[in-house]
């Protein structure tokens, strides 16, 4: 582990290497041992550890005093005041005055209602601060024009979304606040923030100028070790080169424990770095920084942990993870960026620019046409549903409705897969099964989603109707339920669970019945305020990709890395909704994708050339911008210095200097290398060379090559369309054919490797997905059949696949049973166990 940290062999730290092995921690058993000439000083210690230990809620920092704006008096509200009159001026706006004393049972009464009762929790658990601080991040994001939603249990509070932190009509929904904050739960709340992506600094960087440097801090991560590090780490240690480790590291399949790699027969890893890196498996490898995690004290935060400056700048990081901070009584806010918060922002702004209206995420109609096509999993791209699984479940499950989509959400997760709760559901929703219930109390309950239990929430709601559990106790008996960390307090609420039901005439087999559902499905159940927070981003996005698909595919690409398709395939998925993508180009590009042709056309951006930065293309365009444009190649580099000879011959390579500077790629590569010398301090008009001779032109297939060398995305040529004559003559059927073959046929399909997936869910099965030039084509994998073609299974960039047809309700998946490697002109990169 010493050469593991010094990154370097054995052989290389021998002469750093302490003499004897004597730096660990001794056991008991040791310790007396080694000092059993010394009688009773080992008991002495022990007894003077206890006496120094102490509680750590001792020294729990609190949250800083949150600056009040003076009240009537003139003096400063107090929190709780001033959290009473932010709540009570939004619920104003969104639900309307409060009622009058005979108004019961509208939507207006029930929410003034559920706000009184939560503010009424809020100040008796003393967390308005808590609130305070976290409206005024949301705040800040808004007046920054930065997107931002809560998400997580957040939404099952009122209050939460009168302060605007949550989209989420919690009252509406017939949500449950305690599922997140009850008088019996110990902590704070806790509100995740989703912040689009690119501007999350923003965002952390306003929290530590907010509260200071010395009271901020961001949470540390323990990174483990998983089997591809760690067969890395072990190589590397023995004295094997770098480029060994990478082809080891490579024969690891991701989803396996090192002690199965021995099961792949064609691997070639040493005995011994197998042995090593199956000790240090999930063990600790180093601290990184939390996704999101940040402290706030009212103290310096060095004196409860220490801190230690981070790599990035602007940044300062505890040595403790989540866990430890909790435990130490630390208040965590959670500030997560999320691409397709980006993503909505910058299409948002490309319809203001170039098709001149405003799109409000918050007041889009709810339309058939955006359900029909979410219907037909016309979804690459759109935000949560665009997964093999999603798309495979969409037809079946039909939404057409926004619950639709709650549902659809929280259904394909691992939870409710293991528990059996999708194919009922489904079956139910389709008529293929009647709707029934344990007992009519449990109508009230599971009645939204069909008597299958999905939801946390459920699981309270439940233990309120059959038992007449108050909602704090419901949470109570829901967290022991998912936690088994007390028997004796699982014990008490199993008894209280049973004595409520047979008050209300529920015994015997039903009873047990009830109570054995309940807590399998406490170990599953997803919470419904975190899927009603993503289903309303699943609707925008599909409400985008419908009515303006040229914006949509140019801020997801502006948005990379993100979701779960290729740029490449993206740009593809556009061009099958009549949107023309064209090439980057010197003259016209900006740093990013934008729009044409009144926004019906995406240009391509300097920024997705390989090897510019941002910073380079956005340096390029501004000079381009103040003082027009670029006359050749050489005029480039003199007014941008920062370009170099790769930049100039990425720039070739993608066609970027075809329409502006009129040459095509062959002659602007050689002109690149002459006018690579050329410079700012140096004469202008003395490059040598930089005329060409008559070269050829590239064909077609040379273009898609340089095309998806230099920006990942070749609008006009997929790799697949060059070998299609002979694929036709092999029989194979495109993607877009296969809806007319007959199910239950053996046919031959081809294609690009998109992805590889193996869910922890799918019993060894492996999913693939291929792309030809018409479309998309889901692949199913058994194990014996990965066994057997395992080295192109897990290789091969293209695949010609043969099997049998599954064409069911609208989803058409292919069961292989024979794979073979296919040669194209190039291959891409797929995202592989995702």
């Amino acid at each position: 582990m010493a050469a593991v940290k010094a990154r370097r062999s054995l052989v290389e730290m021998d002469p750093w290497l302490v003499a004897h092995s004597s730096a660990h921690l001794r056991s008991g058993a040791e310790q007396a041992r080694r000092f059993a000439r010394y009688p009773g000083v080992v008991e002495r210690a022990g007894e003077i550890g206890l006496a120094a230990a102490f509680d750590l809620s001792l020294v729990a920092p609190r949250l800083p005093p949150f600056a009040c704006p003076p009240g009537p008096s003139g003096k400063p509200l107090t929190e709780m005041a001033y959290l009473r009159q932010l709540t009570e001026h939004g619920a104003r706006r969104r639900y309307g005055e409060r009622p009058t004393a005979g108004e019961d049972l509208s939507l207006r009464s029930r929410a003034w209602k559920v706000i009184d009762h939560e503010l009424a929790v809020i100040e008796s658990l003393g967390f308005a601060g808590y609130f305070l601080v976290v409206w005024d991040i949301v705040e800040f994001c808004r007046r920054s024009d930065i997107y931002c939603q809560g998400r997580g249990s957040a939404a099952n509070s009122a209050v939460c979304f009168a302060l605007g932190i949550t989209a989420a009509d919690a009252v509406s929904l017939g949500l449950l606040f305690e599922r997140f904050l009850s008088t019996e739960r110990d902590g704070p709340p806790d509100i995740d923030i989703d912040i689009e992506s690119g501007r999350r600094e923003e965002v952390i960087q306003y929290v530590f100028s907010r509260y200071g440097r010395h009271h901020a801090a961001q949470v540390a991560n323990v990174i483990t070790y998983r089997a591809r590090s760690a067969v890395r780490d072990m190589a590397r240690a023995l004295g094997y080169a770098p480029g060994q480790l990478d082809a080891w590291a490579k024969q690891v399949d991701r989803w396996r424990d090192v002690d199965k790699v021995n099961d792949q027969p064609d691997h070639g890893i040493p005995a011994a770095v197998l042995d090593l890196a199956a000790q240090i498996e999930n063990s600790p490898r180093h601290l990184g920084i939390h996704s999101g995690g940040m402290v706030i004290c009212d103290r310096p935060v060095i004196e409860v942990c220490p801190v230690e400056w981070a790599r990035m700048e602007g940044r300062s990081v505890l040595q403790w993870d989540k866990e430890d901070c909790a435990t130490a009584g630390l208040v965590k806010f959670d500030l997560l960026g999320l691409g397709m918060l980006s993503a909505l922002h910058a299409a948002v702004d490309l319809i203001r620019e170039h098709r001149g209206y405003e799109v409000d995420l918050a007041t889009i109609p709810q339309e058939d046409e955006v359900y029909a096509m979410l219907c037909r999993a016309d979804t690459v791209g759109v935000f949560q549903v665009e997964s093999r699984a999603q798309m495979a479940t969409l037809p079946r499950l039909k939404p057409r409705r926004f619950y639709d989509l709650v549902v659809e959400v929280a259904l394909i997760r691992p939870g409710p897969i293991q528990g059996g709760s999708v194919h009922p559901y489904i079956r139910r929703r389709n008529g293929q099964e009647p709707i029934t219930y344990l007992h009519p109390l449990l109508e009230n309950s599971l009645g939204k989603t069909l008597g299958v239990p999905l939801f946390q929430e459920q699981l309270m709601q439940m233990a309120i109707d059959v038992a007449g559990f108050t909602p704090s106790e419901s949470d109570e008996l829901r967290q022991a339920m998912g936690s088994q960390r007390s028997a004796a307090r699982m014990e008490r609420l199993r008894a209280r669970l049973y004595a409520g039901m047979a008050q209300r005439g529920i015994t015997g087999d039903v009873a047990d019945e009830i109570y054995l559902k309940m807590r399998a499905f406490a170990n599953y159940g997803f919470p419904e305020s975190h899927s009603v927070s993503f289903a309303y981003l699943v609707y925008s996005s599909a409400w985008i990709k419908l009515h303006e698909p040229a914006a949509f595919c140019a801020a997801l690409i502006n948005s990379q890395p993100m979701g779960f398709w290729s740029p490449h395939t993206l740009v593809r998925d556009a061009r099958r909704h009549g949107v023309e993508v064209r090439t980057p180009d010197l003259a016209v590009s900006r740093a990013g994708a934008t729009l044409e042709d009144q926004g019906a056309s995406v240009r391509l951006g300097l920024g997705s050339i390989r090897g510019i930065s941002d910073a380079v293309a956005e340096q390029i365009v501004t000079e381009r911008d103040q003082r027009g444009p670029y006359v050749d190649m050489e005029d480039l580099v003199r007014r941008v210095p920062e370009v170099t000879l790769a930049h100039l011959e990425a720039l070739a390579t993608a066609g970027a200097c075809e329409e502006s500077l009129g040459l095509d790629r062959r002659r602007a590569l050689w002109t690149a290398g002459a006018v690579s010398q050329s410079r700012p301090d140096r004469l202008a008009g003395i490059v040598t060379g930089e005329r060409a001779p008559r070269l050829p032109e590239m064909t077609p297939i040379e273009e898609a090559v340089a095309d998806l060398w230099s920006t990942g995305v070749s609008p006009d040529g997929h790799p697949t369309q060059f070998c299609r004559e002979q694929l036709a003559q092999m029989g194979v059927v495109v993607a877009a054919d296969l809806m007319n073959q007959e199910s239950g046929s053996r046919v031959l399909v081809a294609g690009v490797v998109t992805h590889r997936q193996r869910p922890m869910t799918a019993r060894g099965v492996t999913f693939l997905n291929l792309e030809d030039e018409t479309g998309l084509i889901n692949v199913v994998v058994s194990v014996g059949c990965w066994k057997r073609f395992a080295k192109v299974a897990r290789s091969a960039s293209a695949m010609v696949i043969r099997g049998r047809l599954e064409i069911s309700e609208g989803v058409i998946n292919l069961v292989a049973d024979h794979l073979e490697t296919m040669s194209v002109p190039v291959g891409s990169r797929s995202r592989d166990f995702r």
